[in-house]
């Protein structure tokens, strides 16, 4: 099952490469597990020659164990990476603004997001590459993600992967334990995390999308084991974030 899903999404990279007429791929890469398996799976249907990562820090939510963990998967693929600060470029953006509010969690945290987007269409731009998105299936139905950010994307080689999915594909193909493991966060910032932010763990949120149009909420409940209060939660979020992954309604 495993070789049938990885040819599968290494075709799907190499047609959008191909259909764009694009020389290959740039990926931010963070140091966690869903851009590392994106990393390695555009290496894997390109060559390395073809992959081109960026990792992409900043002072308020640096973390070194990241940039060298993202470091080390670009020499284990032997892909070219190029770490880039930007955090001159946000400073400027807290000067520009009128009305800069510190501790504006979400809207400061999406600025980051955009500003890393922009980068890597900078160098898709000048150098005829696609971004490679590194969305997963349970963050794209939950909204999780910013858009015009980490969604501002050409294509995503994960959409269809629940997280749990993302991980065990990822230990079968030789992603390190240290980064299979760690606590998923999009590092906008301090002390962030995506289970602290979404309200539950991955391994019962997969359960529940998995279920959700298809059981009833008690049995998704039973499975998961969890109140339907929690189920209808995550189904009322799915719903209000629909928006998030469909082009803006023309009226």
């Amino acid at each position: 099952m495993e070789d049938k899903q990885v040819k599968r999404i290494e075709n799907f990279i190499r047609r959008k490469v191909k259909e764009a007429g694009a020389k290959g791929v740039v990926i931010g890469l963070s140091g966690g597990v869903d851009s590392t398996l994106v990393a390695t799976l555009c290496t894997r249907a390109l060559g390395k020659g073809k992959v081109k990562v960026l990792v992409m820090p900043e002072s308020d939510t640096f973390s070194t164990s990241n940039i060298n963990d993202a470091k080390k998967v670009a020499k284990l693929l032997g892909v070219e990476c190029q770490v880039i600060d930007f955090s001159s470029v946000y400073r400027e953006f807290k000067k520009t603004l009128p009305i800069f509010k510190e501790g504006a969690l979400i809207p400061n945290g999406n600025l980051k997001a955009r500003i890393r987007m922009s980068i890597l269409y900078y160098f898709a731009n000048r150098d005829n590459l696609l971004v490679a998105g590194t969305g997963n299936r349970s963050e794209l139905m939950m909204g999780y993600f910013t858009r015009y950010g980490d969604g501002g994307v050409d294509f995503l080689p994960i959409g269809r992967l629940y997280k749990i999915e993302v991980r065990e594909l990822a230990e079968k193909l030789g992603v390190p334990n240290g980064i299979t493991g760690k606590r998923p966060s999009p590092c906008l910032w301090v002390g962030q995390t995506a289970e602290g932010e979404l309200g539950i763990g991955y391994n019962r949120l997969d359960i529940i999308l998995k279920g959700v149009g298809r059981k009833s909420d008690a049995r998704i409940a039973a499975e998961a084991g969890i109140s339907r209060r929690v189920v209808k939660r995550v189904r009322k979020r799915i719903k209000l974030m629909e928006f998030k992954s469909k082009m803006p309604e023309v009226a």
